[in-house]
């Protein structure tokens, strides 16, 4: 039998004693592996994990700006249109929970190659001429995303465990330019092309997802079996993740990156429509997206120079969702003249708040076995609670025809998130210890 402790980091020891992320072991668990060489975590692993980056956002954001030519297209409803957005976002939730399976009978390396396998598949797929063939594809195409978003973080604690934040933030600058990067060049491609949205897509998908194929193998190198879980006295399948669901650290790790993902799907889905709503045109909206995540590249770099002189994430928690207040208060409620600032401190907050929410699942473990349940359970439930956001805040403007409600409870979620940053951010780890 298992049960989880939450076991404080003492910052009294002295930073130069305690790196950054220093994990705490349980008593029974077997010696960490020796680190890797350099080489096995240096320019190459690098290289490969900002190609994975991009091949983990712009598959699913690249669709936005050609929505209406393929509604036209297959002759799709609004309400399936409504279904054909949401259905990435539930796949990256549900999905996250296979991974830790799969990740105890696989290497990383094996998994994020097929991984890139099936979503070249799956944008082929999507590409045909039927609504079927639209819906498979998304499957496809989200759930390799849903698993690889999982396999990362603990790939990051385990080769560079040393700089977990400042790596994480480089991924997650990676991830962001991706998001931005597909949308800004979708309908550009299907200009050049004579493409409505079928050639766009491939072009953005295929050759970036075949060439990240071949580099991975060779990046990761050969994954020792001492990378799967500690096998202290022979536990059941599942038996590290399943005690994280009863550990309070867990949760507020959870939380803090479920409302993350609320606020910045919300923000994805209904920018651009608020902005319209403000006055502007549909060519601004395009940009005011573009300058939130772009602004969100820059955060993330900022929060990884930071991090690295703070060991404690609760400040960087509590600034994060405080920008992302005041952001969204000045979009929604704001004058005109401040329009552009706001949405560049709205991107300030997401941006960082995305990057401290995935080093965080690193900083609050033990070890990268630990690192890819905790990551299962916060990514899994955290892009679940993700998916209520935009459709939550379309329901409540219907209803109400303004957006000051839906920002009343994107306040209330930057509270919580507020909250959960001051339990998740404080110095101390998740661990398993013998009853």
């Amino acid at each position: 039998m298992y049960r989880n402790r939450d076991v404080d980091t003492h910052p009294q020891i002295g930073r130069s004693a305690m790196p950054l992320d220093s994990s705490v072991s349980s008593p029974e668990a077997e010696p960490a592996p020796a680190p890797r060489s350099p080489s096995l975590g240096g320019p190459l692993l690098l290289v490969a994990l900002i190609l994975l980056a991009l091949n983990l956002r712009s598959p699913i954001t690249s669709v936005a700006p050609l929505l209406r030519p393929l509604q036209t297209d297959l002759r799709l409803s609004e309400t399936t249109v409504g279904v054909l957005t949401s259905l990435p976002v539930l796949c990256l939730g549900l999905f996250a929970f296979v991974a830790p399976r799969l990740g105890r009978r696989y290497s990383t390396r094996v998994l994020l190659t097929l991984s890139l396998v099936v979503l070249t598949v799956g944008a082929l797929v999507r590409a045909g001429t039927s609504p079927l063939a639209l819906f498979v594809g998304t499957v496809l195409v989200a759930a390799p995303i849903g698993i690889a978003n999982v396999l990362i973080p603990g790939l990051i604690k385990r080769r560079f465990p040393q700089s977990v934040p400042r790596v994480s933030a480089f991924y997650s600058s990676a991830l962001t330019f991706g998001a931005a990067a597909g949308p800004a060049v979708a309908v550009p491609l299907a200009d050049a092309t004579g493409s409505s949205w079928r050639t766009p897509l491939l072009i953005l998908i295929v050759p970036l997802s075949v060439l990240t194929a071949l580099v991975v193998p060779f990046a990761l190198g050969r994954e020792p079996r001492a990378e799967e879980p500690p096998t202290a006295p022979a536990p059941q399948p599942g038996t590290r993740s399943t005690g994280l669901w009863r550990s309070a650290l867990a949760w507020q790790v959870t939380v803090f990156f479920g409302v993350q993902a609320l606020l910045s799907y919300t923000v994805f889905g209904w920018l651009p429509t608020i902005w319209q709503d403000r006055g502007l045109s549909p060519t601004s909206a395009g940009l005011a997206l573009s300058l939130c995540n772009a602004v969100g590249v820059l955060a993330a770099w900022v929060l990884a120079v930071a991090g690295r002189r703070f060991a404690d994430q609760r400040p960087a928690g509590v600034t994060v969702a405080c920008l992302t207040a005041c952001g969204l208060t000045g979009i929604v409620l704001g004058p005109t003249a401040l329009l552009w600032p706001s949405v560049a401190i709205l991107g300030l907050g997401l941006g960082a708040g995305f990057a401290l929410a995935l080093s965080l699942f690193a900083l609050r473990s033990p070890d990268a076995p630990t690192t890819a349940a905790l990551s299962a359970m916060g990514q899994g439930i955290g892009y679940l609670i993700g998916v209520l956001g935009p459709l939550g805040a379309g329901a409540l403007h219907d209803v109400t025809g303004t957006w000051a409600w839906p920002l009343t409870v994107l306040l209330l979620a930057c509270a919580v998130q507020i909250t959960a940053a001051l339990t998740a951010g404080r110095v101390r780890t998740v661990t398993a210890v013998a009853r």
